[in-house]
């Protein structure tokens, strides 16, 4: 008796990728693990090559749009205060109008100038072919001397003196010439959505609450005979137009609740517009609300958002050694909010923070004063 064996070549060919597709993935697999010294960051920096891939190619293309973005956003946020909040609040009380429009438009000015001043501004980078004394190692990919604090960036494609972040949102990198514009941006846009949500409460109440609530419109004509109350109160349907005109209405029906007309100022696009509001200024106020909560423990630490991450590795590297790290950028909360602020050689807080001020930052931003520099403490007001 014969034995029949089938065989067939797709599903050979089949068996055999799936077999090398597992042997793949265990070998790669094997070499992120089979390291003594391997970690979990540097696994991480390994799987996120293809993001890192994507963002140095791509959002150096993209700022231009999120700039355009940002001005067109904050154009139609002011706009529609303007449309409604302004004509609301001065039918209200036109003095409590007056004090609104001061404040807002003292917050906006700010708002303007810091954005575009932190566009405009470059972060500032070491000037090339000249030799720096201060420098503390060689950039691998500038082949420069790269100065203390400086770090590299992959869009801009240059080295960037005390290097925060790349922003895709100003096109720029946040660094040592333009970090105040950077975050006193955030701080006045959060104020100015914080002042616009307070100012528009009661605005709000009315247009998306109470119309929404006690207004309607019929939107589909009735269907059936209309009827009339007689005095007992029994409904009577009414055949013709002056039927049943001399029966009396009972006095409870002349104090029934008639529909209210929707108010003119309560129109749909009103209500979209004042929606589109809420929703943008309450995201804005918890996402730029926490990015200045974490810049500003960041500043008062003395330390950049990249330095947090390297003084983080280095302090558990020193606890290890059961020794104490200490960042010698950190002069205490104070002196580092006026390093930051530029509160130095006479310059006042209510001139320097609270209008348009356009000192540059102490330093040339190739050297740094540390905690280890004496001297430096006593010029300090």
């Amino acid at each position: 008796m014969a034995r029949i064996t089938w065989r067939t070549t797709f599903t050979q060919n089949l068996v055999s990728k799936s077999r090398l597709r597992w042997s793949y993935m265990k070998h790669c697999w094997h070499s992120l693990t089979f390291n003594a010294h391997m970690n979990s960051s540097y696994a991480t920096d390994v799987c996120l090559t293809p993001i890192f891939w994507i963002v140095d190619n791509y959002t150096n293309c993209l700022g231009p749009f999120f700039v355009v973005g940002t001005a067109i956003l904050t154009t139609a946020i002011v706009s529609i205060a303007y449309w409604i909040g302004f004509p609301f609040w001065w039918a209200k009380s036109q003095a409590v109008t007056v004090l609104l429009l001061i404040v807002g438009n003292w917050l906006l000015l700010n708002i303007i100038f810091h954005y575009v001043m932190g566009v405009m501004t470059p972060a500032g980078h070491p000037a090339e072919g000249v030799a720096h004394v201060e420098a503390v190692s060689m950039c691998s990919k500038c082949i420069s001397p790269k100065p203390p604090r400086t770090h590299h960036c992959s869009i801009c494609n240059r080295c960037i003196l005390k290097m925060d972040h790349h922003c895709p949102w100003l096109n720029n990198c946040v660094g040592f010439a333009n970090h105040r514009y950077f975050f006193l941006y955030m701080v006045y846009t959060t104020l100015g959505c914080l002042f616009l949500i307070v100012a528009g409460v009661e605005i709000g109440y009315k247009y998306l609450w109470l119309d929404h609530s006690e207004h309607w419109t019929e939107l589909e004509p009735l269907e059936g005979h209309p009827v009339k109350f007689n005095q007992s109160g029994h409904v009577i349907a009414v055949k013709h137009p002056h039927e049943y005109d001399d029966i009396l209405m009972p006095a409870a029906v002349h104090h029934l609740p008639t529909p209210m007309a929707e108010s003119p100022d309560a129109t749909p696009t009103r209500r979209r517009v004042l929606w589109f509001m809420a929703v943008i200024n309450v995201a804005v106020v918890l996402a730029l609300g926490s990015l200045c909560i974490w810049h500003a423990k960041l500043i008062t630490r003395g330390e950049t958002s990249i330095e947090a991450h390297i003084n983080e590795a280095e302090r558990k590297r020193f606890q290890k050694q059961n020794r104490v790290y200490i960042n010698p950028y950190n002069f205490g909360p104070k002196k580092n909010w006026k390093l930051f602020l530029g509160l130095v050689r006479g310059r006042s807080f209510w001139r320097t923070v609270l209008l348009p001020s356009w000192h540059k930052p102490e330093g040339d931003g190739l050297s740094f004063h540390t905690v280890h520099d004496a001297p430096f403490e006593d010029e300090w007001p």
